[in-house]
């Protein structure tokens, strides 16, 4: 009786590998206790594999479905968390990254700032006074925050990727603000890349699948399609 006893050890343990593996759609974003943040794990999620990891800021403004954004964006590509509501916006973003790395597989040179709205002008600004901390930052609708001396680190910011998605009819009513960015940014030698799309939402499919594309590239290295995985 002794010596079968650890055969029916190894195939429970076979059986629960095999399902861990299997890829059965998981829960868009982790319920978590009221006022935590919110956590989304890629499908068919690898221990093994170091992801990116994009922290969302969201507007405070409307609401914000981190598994409905995840799920135009990507769901295989990235962990992403959204850190949980109240207190200093850049105390939460490190809390919120604490929190992932404790307890999954992080990339610790592939974490990206991402928001919506005013969200997305806090990542500018948490992005730019800390840019050796992440690998990118990335806007949907927030407006770069002028006149905050965020380039008075200009050789350590300009060396940050940057991404800026605006509704076209949103630049046609203010184009001042917009032409201002551009000429900061070129005359800081910084790197921006603005995109501009039709419609009403700043987290449409479209938006979001040129944000996938972008982090894509700046993770791999070149344009992907696809859902991929890259080399750590």
């Amino acid at each position: 009786m002794r010596g079968r006893e650890p055969k029916r050890t190894v195939r429970k343990h076979r059986l629960r590998k095999s399902m861990a593996g299997t890829s059965r759609p998981p829960r868009p974003a982790l319920p978590t206790p009221a006022g935590s943040a919110r956590v989304f794990v890629p499908q068919a999620y690898e221990a093994g594999y170091d992801y990116p990891l994009v922290v969302w800021l969201a507007d405070s403004t409307r609401p914000f479905d981190l598994g409905r954004t995840m799920a135009r964006m990507s769901l295989r590509n990235f962990l992403a968390v959204q850190p949980a509501p109240g207190g200093d916006p850049e105390d939460r973003v490190w809390r919120a990254i604490d929190r992932v790395r404790d307890r999954w597989s992080v990339h610790p040179r592939r974490i990206y700032l991402a928001g919506e709205g005013h969200g997305g002008s806090a990542a500018f600004r948490i992005a730019c006074r800390a840019p050796e901390a992440f690998a990118g930052v990335v806007s949907l609708g927030g407006p770069f925050p002028l006149d905050e001396g965020l380039f008075a680190a200009a050789g350590r910011v300009r060396r940050l990727p940057m991404l800026l998605c605006l509704r076209r009819d949103a630049v046609a009513a203010e184009p001042a603000p917009v032409d201002r960015v551009l000429r900061l940014f070129h005359a800081a030698g910084a790197t921006l890349s603005l995109r501009i799309y039709p419609g009403a939402d700043d987290l449409s499919r479209a938006a979001l699948a040129d944000v996938n594309r972008w982090l894509m590239e700046d993770v791999c290295g070149t344009a992907a399609a696809a859902p991929q995985r890259c080399a750590p």
